[in-house]
């Protein structure tokens, strides 16, 4: 079959499946193991080239790295240093360890129970987050240690990954001599030292370089460049590729383009991760569920009752209440995609059987398909006392993600920008022009390069986690893209928008955005307050007919807002305004005449 026919069913299978998967309940990554099952050769047959497939859709796990190291502030990462080192540690730790012994109990030898201890002891980060944003689970107690856990199963992965070749027998043998091997480790030593400091100070350069041409698929280019050049580099010297991309991701975690960078890498990165799925989907040996039905419904068991009793134990040990560490035990007892790796991995370097794998494989995925169904028994069946629910999850949410997000930092957007900083208010600054970027930056400021009216750009921004949108672009046509796409899929932001002038105005009141200021109107009537007090006036006097005359233009500006595109209605209404204008201080000059009369 021709490559376009084998993407066109790869395609139709992952529109019909993760769909329906989705609308069950049962998440996107069934969807896709479900499709490939269906379409492999344990299926309808339609695809059988299932290594090939594998092994190129792991670059989707590669990208899934770059993104996660992208994320990995250092900041972030100490404010929650007890939750992930502390609680992720044991978790990891404790269950390695007893699901190790289970597989020396069935005969496994120690090196293969040991990968399958720590290749059974991840959980699967995208569908369990999925799964408890999905129920609104996130910030409460059990969803922040829940997202603890799982950040730390994802920093585990990279020594784990970057270790198994290690154990290969082939690493080994033919055995060279001493001089060789401490050769090959300087050289591996050397190329990891090498990949960071050039990333350091060469990435970072290239990134301003391309972003200054201002060619958006260019600059998509040189991120996908940047992933797949550092991972290849690192399979050179026999090291993994995640570790690779790991490495770069890290590298620009506290980049002024790191939004811009995981917004143009999220979209390959979701079609190849859902391709690695399927593949690993074509790869489930079924014959094992319909040979053996018993042992595999007795290791699914095993599996998900000693991850959630590790779990449910450390959750009360870290405070949680029962009801929570019930639903942290049930969010993340499955096993993850990162097992299908690791064992995809040990497979290929004689670590593990393919029969033991293929039967783990089968047994993860089985894991997976049950976590919707147990936190449905732990919301029916350990539901306490309306009073005891909320005085567990009353705790404060750890403020991870900034609540303000400025798009265009210009003039404008420095200004309300120093005043948040000046209330140690933290904000998220997008910018569109690298030049403005590196500008800001000279003064210490942290502005991140990219198009605000790009959705993919504002998600990535966690656009979705903010209050307060500041909409301060100079660009007309840039501003009115932005605000559409904001009140279309983040309407719970409210709106500050800058507007160039009164036609700027209506446009955005249009797409609904209520607070609006013009950026010429203030300070014109601040100069204009100073020119009636340099004419003799009193402050107090030009306050008054300041405040008459912007109240009065905020009058029309509304009253307007329909007729704004029929010039002639607008030329005839404000001459009648103006005219209202004046008898309003006509009429006011008349109160002070008299005032002053009846005082003398």
């Amino acid at each position: 079959m021709s490559l376009l026919g084998q993407a066109a069913i790869f395609f139709g299978a992952a529109v019909i499946a993760v769909p329906l998967t989705k609308r069950l309940g049962l998440g996107a990554v069934l969807g896709y193991l479900g499709a490939g099952a269906v379409i492999g050769p344990w299926g309808l047959g339609l695809i059988g080239e299932v290594e090939s497939t594998l092994h190129f859709a792991e670059i989707g796990v590669v990208l899934l790295l770059f993104v996660i190291g992208l994320e990995l502030q250092p900041s972030r990462l100490w404010t929650m240093r007890k939750s992930v080192f502390g609680l992720g540690a044991l978790q990891v730790g404790i269950s390695a360890v007893l699901l190790g012994l289970i597989g020396l109990a069935f005969g496994l030898p120690w090196l293969e129970a040991v990968v399958v201890g720590l290749g059974l002891s991840l959980s699967s980060t995208a569908f369990a987050l999925q799964t408890l944003a999905e129920k609104g689970q996130m910030p409460t107690r059990h969803g922040r240690a829940g997202f603890s856990i799982l950040l730390f199963q994802d920093l585990a992965v990279i020594p784990i990954l970057a270790l198994l070749p290690l154990f290969s027998p082939s690493y080994w043998d033919p055995a060279p001599d001493s001089a060789g091997r401490l050769l090959d480790i300087a050289l591996t030593v050397g190329v990891v030292a090498g990949v960071i400091l050039g990333g350091h100070y060469l990435l970072r350069p290239g990134l301003r370089l391309i972003a200054a041409s201002g060619i958006r698929e260019v600059f998509t280019a040189f991120a996908l460049l940047t992933v797949l050049g550092t991972a290849l580099i690192m399979q050179q010297v026999g090291l993994s590729m995640a570790l690779g991309a790991f490495v770069a991701g890290v590298l620009l975690a506290d980049s002024e383009y790191r939004h811009a960078l995981e917004a143009d890498i999220e979209p390959f990165k979701g079609l190849l991760l859902g391709l690695f799925f399927m593949a690993v989907g074509m790869s489930v040996n079924m014959g094992l569920l319909v040979e053996s039905p018993l042992l595999v419904a007795a290791l699914v068991a095993g599996l998900i009752l000693v991850k959630m009793a590790v779990l449910y134990g450390l959750g009360r040990i870290f405070g949680l209440g029962q009801r929570s560490a019930l639903y942290l035990a049930a969010a993340i007892s499955q096993g993850g995609e990162f097992a299908f790796v690791i064992f995809g991995m040990a497979v290929g370097g004689q670590i593990l059987a393919r029969e033991v794998s293929d039967l783990l494989i089968l047994v993860v995925t089985l894991s997976m398909a049950v976590t919707p169904l147990l936190i449905l028994a732990v919301e029916r069946f350990a539901t306490p006392p309306p009073e005891a629910t909320a005085k567990e999850d009353s705790v404060p949410a750890i403020e991870e993600e900034n609540r303000v997000i400025i798009a265009g930092f210009g003039r404008f957007g420095q200004i309300v920008g120093r005043v948040l900083r000046a209330r140690r208010i933290g904000f998220t600054a997008l910018e569109a022009s690298s030049a403005q970027v590196d500008f800001v930056k000279k003064f210490g400021n942290k502005v991140y390069y990219g198009d605000a009216s790009r959705l993919d750009l504002l998600r990535a921004a966690k656009a979705d986690q903010a209050r307060i949108f500041v909409l301060a672009m100079e660009d007309v046509e840039a501003s009115l893209r932005t605000a559409q796409t904001v009140t279309r899929h983040f309407p719970h932001l409210t709106v500050y928008a800058r507007a160039r002038n009164r036609e700027h105005a209506y446009k955005l009141m249009d797409l609904g955005i209520a607070h609006v200021t013009r950026e010429t109107f203030h300070s014109g009537l601040e100069v204009a307050r100073s020119v009636l007090g340099g004419l003799g006036h009193s402050h107090s006097e030009s306050t008054r007919i300041v405040e008459t005359f912007r109240q009065h233009d905020e009058r029309r500006l509304l009253t307007h807002r329909d007729i704004h595109q029929d010039a002639d209605k607008m030329a005839e209404m404000a001459q009648s305004w103006a005219k209202e204008l004046e008898e309003i201080f006509e009429a006011d000059e008349r109160e002070d005449r008299e005032e002053q009369t009846a005082s003398r």
